[in-house]
């Protein structure tokens, strides 16, 4: 039992917005498949993070969540800032359930337990957006997970679609949360091309961050435990 993660999906099986018109992302759905399918097995969980589907509104997405509920394993998903079809958690858990999509789990102000470690997380804020409403909303998300996970026991593991570092600047605001319940790890997306050269993929202020955008892992997904 493994668990794996990566983000930005941005599939559009269910819309006409393909990414095969972007230099690197030729064929990518089947690329990813043929990696997902060769390194997951159905015991092991998938943290998908965020940017996953085009789609404008869940009737739009059926064709994209119903690719990703075939993949093996568990998937946790999180939202993030291309995912316009997300209202709320309840809605969302009500289409999945009536499409019998049962390989797929919200995380939104809650936590899972996997092994020795609880996954948290949220859509996170980025250094250069200056939305103090949205960034207080998204640490509260954070530590409303981390709670959660601190309930359920074990070593957290954040899962962010923005990145909290990026470069030589920092989001405070998040950091002072992930400093807070004491995080080692964390992952996030959102990053593409050739900005990923300017992402952080090491160790700052004692926590160890790495990239989960699906081009940056060459369409793979990445094993985390």
């Amino acid at each position: 039992m493994s668990l794996f993660a990566i983000s930005d999906l941005h599939l559009s099986l269910g819309v006409d917005k393909p990414m095969d018109v972007f230099r690197g992302w030729e064929n990518y759905v089947a690329r990813m498949e043929e990696n997902w399918t060769r390194l997951v097995s159905p015991e092991d969980t998938v943290v998908l993070a965020g940017d996953l589907s085009w789609g404008l509104d869940l009737s739009e997405t059926v064709e994209d969540f119903r690719w990703i509920d075939r993949m093996p394993g568990q998937k946790i998903l999180l939202k993030g800032n291309h995912d316009l079809w997300f209202s709320t958690k309840t809605k969302v858990e009500r289409f999945f359930a009536e499409n019998n999509f049962s390989t797929l789990h919200i995380l939104f102000n809650n936590a899972y337990r996997y092994g020795d470690y609880v996954l948290c997380g949220t859509r996170g804020w980025m250094n250069d957006q200056t939305d103090k409403k949205v960034l207080n909303r998204e640490c509260g998300r954070l530590r409303l997970s981390l709670e959660e996970g601190r309930k359920l026991g074990g070593e957290p593991i954040v899962f962010l679609h923005y990145p909290p570092v990026y470069g030589s600047g920092d989001c405070p605001e998040i950091l002072e949360v992930l400093h807070a319940y004491d995080v080692k790890q964390v992952y996030y997306g959102h990053i593409h091309g050739n900005s990923a050269g300017y992402a952080i993929n090491g160790v700052r202020e004692g926590i160890d961050f790495r990239l989960l955008s699906c081009d940056f892992l060459q369409f793979t997904p990445k094993k985390i435990v």
